[in-house]
């Protein structure tokens, strides 16, 4: 027999295994290259600048045993963020090392996320699609940035008609009115300050009858306290003159008293868990001018200047955050400037009130607060009745549909006297007001109230009721322009005595910024 063909040791099977153990073998160096790059990443800069050496050493000890070979053109990212191809190498600049002691999850933060208010926009800042305005109605102006603030003012010009009638006596006149609004609002990452104000001016041009200025600006400065702890600081001021309807008004006035209130508080909210505590105390200082008689004449009212005090706690329960039932009781102190009034009555006393309710916030569709109480008031004055009232307050924003939103307003409250021999009266109080969004910039709007004036049953005076009822409509004819129109009426029935009309109606353009 011949001698056995001779073969290599090397068999097709044995090569193609050896030629699998060195591909795992270079994936399972490359995916250890990968998870050191990893480590390295969540390190402090001393222990990354370790990891980068021995992944430096990795590969070159790869490259000596020629490993580089089984692995193509696209290089390994390499533990320093650079690539283990040198051409790669010299074309792209390396990134430093973090600075020692550096959070790298807080470090690498938007620094909007760390803030508690949301930044405002820059001036004409062009937003991103997704958070474009809805309608023209609901784009916000731009504003004017005033250092750390945003302000955004608008004026209101506009020509109105009124007709009053009292009885068998009407009175008509043509007036023009300026309306102007600002609102000056923080851009800080913590804390927020917010003040508004506007005002009206009037002018009659025609006709004869009482012209009404009236001005008001409020400041809320929040401070984001530790521990779930909210502060707020209020102060504001309020000029309006004394309507003729108010039970308090001189009788025959060619013009009322012009009032001013002077208004400071501080509140403080805490959560304790599933308990929300809130303490509150506010001041409230009025002044009351001279009236002035159709004679030329004019009557003082001094001895309507007051100071109020009121101090006021709740605690709510929180069954979940869309449903805080909460009990909440007030003690307040009234001092007249004046121990007696002009007619010889002790009018400073105090004030007691408490109210259980329930706070709801679904969202867009229902948000508000529901409350029912007790409330009384009691004069130093003995031949002055007290004064007491279970109460019925609501204050709800909803939302049946899209583009429309219903504002219902309920407050009961006890409004003092300076009529000879009366202490004062209940006022129940309902405002009902719809918003609706007709068009893209067209906007309606339609209110609806009644006051009902509920005096003592030992009283002289007899219960008042008034209706208003006004609607108007708001185009925007640009992001900076609007037209605005409205008509109101107002009706105040006596059960004795006689009633008073009201019909107003007028056009205007508002500038806003």
């Amino acid at each position: 027999m011949g001698q056995p063909n001779q073969t290599s040791s090397v068999t097709p099977l044995r090569a193609m295994s050896r030629a699998v153990s060195f591909v795992a073998f270079g994936c399972l160096l490359l995916s250890q290259t990968a998870a050191f790059a990893q480590s390295a990443s969540a390190q402090p800069a001393s222990s990354r600048s370790a990891a980068s050496q021995d992944n430096r050493t990795t590969y070159s000890a790869a490259s000596v045993a020629g490993f580089d070979d089984a692995t193509d053109d696209t290089a390994a990212p390499a533990a320093n963020g650079t690539t283990a191809n040198a051409d790669d190498t010299q074309q792209r600049p390396a990134i430093p090392d973090a600075q020692a002691g550096d959070d790298i999850t807080g470090s690498i933060l938007d620094e909007d996320i760390r803030r508690l208010n949301t930044r405002e926009a820059p001036l004409d800042e062009t937003l991103p699609r997704r958070r474009a305005a809805e309608s023209a109605s609901k784009e916000e102006t731009p504003g004017i940035p005033i250092g750390t603030f945003v302000l955004r003012p608008s004026v209101t010009q506009s020509i109105n008609t009124e007709t009053t009638k009292d009885g068998n006596t009407t009175q008509r006149r043509a007036f023009l009115e300026t309306d102007a609004a600002a609102t000056l609002t923080s851009d800080w990452g913590r804390h927020q300050l917010t003040v508004t104000s506007e005002g009206a001016w009037q002018k009659n041009v025609s006709g004869e009858g009482e012209e009404q200025p009236s001005f008001k600006i409020n400041s809320d400065l929040r401070l984001d306290l530790p521990d779930d702890t909210t502060a707020h600081l209020i102060a504001g001021y309020n000029f309006y003159r004394e309507d003729t309807d108010d039970p308090d008004a001189i009788t025959n006035a060619a013009q009322q008293s012009d009032v001013q209130e002077f208004s400071a508080g501080a509140s403080v909210q805490r959560d304790f868990g599933i308990l929300r505590g809130t303490t509150a105390l506010a001041l409230t200082r009025s002044i009351y001018s001279d009236a002035k008689l159709s004679n030329g004449t004019t009557v003082s009212l001094s001895d309507r200047n007051q100071t109020t005090g009121t101090l006021r706690g709740r605690v709510g329960y929180e069954l979940s955050p869309a449903l805080i039932p909460f009990i909440e009781a007030n003690i307040g102190r009234t001092v007249y400037d004046e121990t007696q009034d002009s007619a010889g009555y002790e009018r400073s006393g105090h004030s007691y009130g408490a109210k259980a309710g329930v706070e709801v916030d679904l969202g867009e569709k229902l948000k508000g607060e529901v409350g029912v109480g007790y409330e009384m008031a009691d004069f130093e004055d003995s031949r002055l009745s007290s004064i007491d009232t279970a109460t019925l307050d609501a204050s709800l924003l909803w939302s049946p549909i899209r583009g429309t939103d219903v504002n219902l307003d309920l407050q009961t409250s006890i409004q003092p006297s300076t009529t000879a021999g009366e202490s004062g009266y209940v006022s129940h109080a309902l405002t009902t007001t719809v918003t609706h969004q007709l068009r893209d910039n067209l906007v309606g709007t339609m209110i609806g109230g009644v006051i009902w004036r509920d005096y003592p049953t030992d009283s002289t005076i007899n219960d008042e009721l008034v209706y208003t009822a006004a609607t108007g409509l708001t185009w925007n004819i640009n992001r900076y322009l609007d037209l605005t129109s409205t008509l109101g009426y107002e009706l105040t029935t006596r059960e004795e005595g006689t009633d008073s009309q009201q019909w107003r109606a007028g056009v205007g353009l508002k500038l806003k910024r």
